[in-house]
């Protein structure tokens, strides 16, 4: 019981950063806009609020979500639900890109 309830609060605090980090991008003052991916430019915003209010949206759902996944984490040993997390962790976080990609970055993105 001890191991599993140790791997969930690890999960949980993971979750919370990312949640931790959706409301900081939600309402962030900086004229900057944040990043989604690592060590990349972003590419030219014309409406840098919008964009980080829409980024901690996602960041924020995307924690929620992350967290959510990781309840099978407590059931018994030899569960057949752990699959739920790792699975669940690689769609939420496809999800999370494509929803990037196809609707915040095109709807910010300056037009040329």
């Amino acid at each position: 019981m001890e191991g599993r309830l140790i791997a969930f609060v690890i999960w949980v605090i993971i979750g919370v950063l990312f949640i931790v980090m959706g409301i900081y991008d939600f309402n962030s003052k900086k004229a900057k806009p944040f990043g989604f991916w690592a060590n990349a430019e972003v590419a030219p915003i014309e409406d840098v609020k919008g964009y980080n209010r829409a980024l901690g949206i996602l960041w924020c759902v995307y924690g929620v979500l992350f967290t959510l996944i990781g309840l099978p984490l407590l059931d018994g040993q030899n569960s057949g639900l752990i699959i739920i997390p790792i699975l669940g962790a690689m769609l939420i976080s496809i999800a999370a890109m494509v929803a990037y990609v196809v609707g915040i970055e095109p709807k910010y993105r300056k037009k040329k």
